[in-house]
This record gives C-alpha cells, structure tokens and sequence, in this order.
C-alpha cells in the first residue's frame, strides 16, 4: 500500500499545480469580480496616520465635515452622500506637485463629467492663505465645474483631522506645530459608504488611469 501511494505522489503534486494554474487561467479569462480592499487605517503607512488610530484593523469611515468651497457654499459630508468620490489635499500657491495633481483631476473631472455618482473633492492645507476668494481664482483658472468638484478651505484643525484621522494622506510636519502637515501626492477613492477603498498616485499617469478603472469596479458594488 505504502509503494503504491509513493509511486503516484508526484502524480498527485503535478496534478495539483495544473489544476491550480487552469483555476487561475479560468479566473482571469471570465475577469471575475474581485471587491476593491476597505482600507483601514493599520494596512496604511503609519506616517499618514495619526497616532491614535495606527492600529485600528476595522470600521474606519471619513467623519463627518463641515467646510467652505471655491462659492463660498458650506460642504458638509451631505453633499457626498451616496456619491463615490475622489478626495486629495492641495494648496494653490504650491510649485511643486500640486500642479500635476490638479491636473490630473482635471483628467479625471473630464472623465465623469456625466457620471452622477462620481465626485470630487479637494482640501487645501493652508487655509489662511487659500480663502474663497483665491480657490475661486483657481478653480476659473482650472476649469472646475462647481457640480462635481468641490475644492474647500476652513478652520485648519478640522482639515487636519480629516487629513490624519480620516483620509490617512497627510504626514505631520514634525515640527511641534500644532495641526501643519505635509500635504502628500495621495488620491484617495472613498466609496458611498465613507470607507476608503483605493490610494493612488496622484502624479502618476499609470495610478490615474488605474484610478479611473476601479471607480468603475467600485460601481459594480451598487448594480
């Protein structure tokens, strides 16, 4: 008995390795439905995450906000509610990334101009210098269309705290100063439910256009 199990055992294994490569050949013929991840706020790089919520592994949501846009229009988490959106952190007066991140949105905006359930949103990190007055210069320079996108400033410790308690984008600017950050190049998809569902990179084309291919692998989660 004994031999006859020796003598098919490499049968078995090579059997066992085909029929895992047809599964995964199968799977990815038929492009079965695979959920995007909810990110909580232990799978993210602890440097954008507020100390207090490094280890929390489950429940995560983006809290509740009140804020001001490029109208002067109070925007508060209602207005996104049952929307996918794309949510970044900015400044206007930035020479560095920032530009080719609103670009990209820009890119981005084209692309759902139409969609009803897809939304932008943009925080600025320096609200003293970007008030409503300087976003809605940016936002005519940009071509924003204040229907899906919605660039907004307020009370700096708010922006923080959504930064690094909710978002998970920012790092803290190491300095002692209460609430400044270093805004990062992170896009973040935030799924109708407030969780988190994608991080990208918002100056690289590769992660836009990836971006763009898991809103619509998001949707599929609302059919």
């Amino acid at each position: 008995m004994l031999s006859f199990f020796k003598d098919y055992k490499y049968f078995a294994i090579v059997f066992a390795t085909l029929s895992l490569i047809i599964v995964v050949i199968i799977y990815n013929i038929f492009d079965v439905y695979k959920p995007l991840p909810i990110y909580q706020p232990a799978m993210v790089n602890s440097e954008m995450v507020d100390s207090t919520l490094v280890y929390k592994k489950k429940y995560h949501k983006i809290a509740d906000f009140s804020l001001t846009n490029q109208n002067g229009k109070t925007i508060t988490q209602d207005n996104y509610k049952d929307k996918i959106y794309v949510a970044d952190f900015f400044f206007t007066t930035c020479q560095t990334i920032c530009p080719i991140m609103t670009d990209h949105m820009v890119l981005i905006q084209k692309e759902i101009k139409d969609d009803a359930d897809v939304m932008l949103l943009s925080h600025t990190v320096t609200p003293d210098i970007d008030t409503v007055e300087q976003l809605k210069k940016y936002a005519l320079e940009k071509g924003v269309i204040d229907s899906k996108w919605n660039l907004v400033t307020g009370d700096k410790k708010e922006i923080y705290n959504l930064a690094r308690k909710s978002y998970l984008a920012v790092k803290d600017d190491g300095t002692g100063d209460e609430y400044d950050m270093i805004h990062t190049e992170n896009f973040m998809l935030i799924d109708k439910k407030r969780q988190i569902r994608g991080y990208y990179d918002g100056t690289n084309p590769e992660d836009i256009s990836r971006l763009l291919e898991e809103i619509e692998i998001l949707k599929q989660e609302y059919k």
